[in-house]
């Protein structure tokens, strides 16, 4: 089964979030974004948002910041509790394509066992110092998963089978901020959910707000690394195993 919804999670965006809602409710899809504790005048927008919607949009509230991995698990649990089966997630800052919508979902509908994950095609507007430690998080990644499945663990286009996905955030303690997209894969990876890669155009961001702390996200992400690195060791017959059955 391939019943796929958008999960958008926000925070303060309140100049590109409509663009990306209706984007998404061009192609049918119904849309959940998740409020991370938005300052008042985006929280506004939102309520606007979903009452323009009707039944096209599910509003989850946050009280108070959760940071992006927070978001994000919250809307992933509200869309297998609202009976979808996989969930394309989409930045609310506008980075992401949303021409590619239709590809992402085609892609899942031809791999529903598999997650689809964004490999970023870059333009000029990328900053650099991100870039470079993108590429530093591609190696822990494949040390951590002795494999180059997963081409790139950052960007956040995706689509996920939600069973696997949500069985996963209830068992295990994952990242709240940035970590939990590189983490999320692994995990998911070291329980043979297959990858699947989709080049896709990104730019940085719309609206000019990004929400990466370059100090406490950069930390953040070295000491997952860390503990994958354990995990791995720990895995390792199982994974080595995999490779040569």
């Amino acid at each position: 089964m391939f019943k796929p919804v958008a999960v958008i999670p926000c925070y303060n965006h309140p100049q590109t979030i409509g663009l990306m809602v209706e984007s998404v409710r061009a192609r049918g899809l119904h849309v959940v974004v998740v409020d991370d504790g938005c300052e008042p005048g985006c929280a506004r927008v939102l309520d606007e948002l979903a009452a323009q919607q009707g039944s096209g949009m599910t509003l989850v509230r946050l009280p108070l910041n959760q940071g992006k991995g927070g978001a994000m698990m919250a809307g992933l649990r509200q869309a297998l509790a609202l009976g979808y089966s996989h969930a394309l997630q989409i930045d609310a800052d506008g980075q992401h394509d949303v021409a590619d919508i239709d590809k992402f979902l085609a892609a899942g509908a031809r791999h529903p066992d598999a997650v689809i994950c964004g490999e970023p095609v870059y333009d000029v507007s990328v900053p650099k110092g991100r870039l470079y430690g993108r590429y530093l998080t591609h190696v822990w990644v494949w040390i951590n998963t002795l494999s180059l499945d997963i081409r790139d663990s950052m960007c956040g286009y995706r689509v996920y089978p939600l069973q696997p996905a949500v069985s996963l955030i209830d068992q295990v303690r994952l990242g709240r901020r940035m970590d939990f997209d590189p983490e999320l894969l692994v995990r998911l990876h070291w329980r043979a959910v297959p990858m699947v890669s989709l080049p896709t155009r990104v730019s940085y961001p719309l609206d000019g707000v990004s929400h990466f702390k370059m100090l406490l996200d950069n930390v953040l992400i070295s000491r997952m690394h860390a503990r994958l690195f354990l995990g791995m060791l720990l895995r390792l017959p199982r994974l080595l195993w995999r490779k040569v059955a």
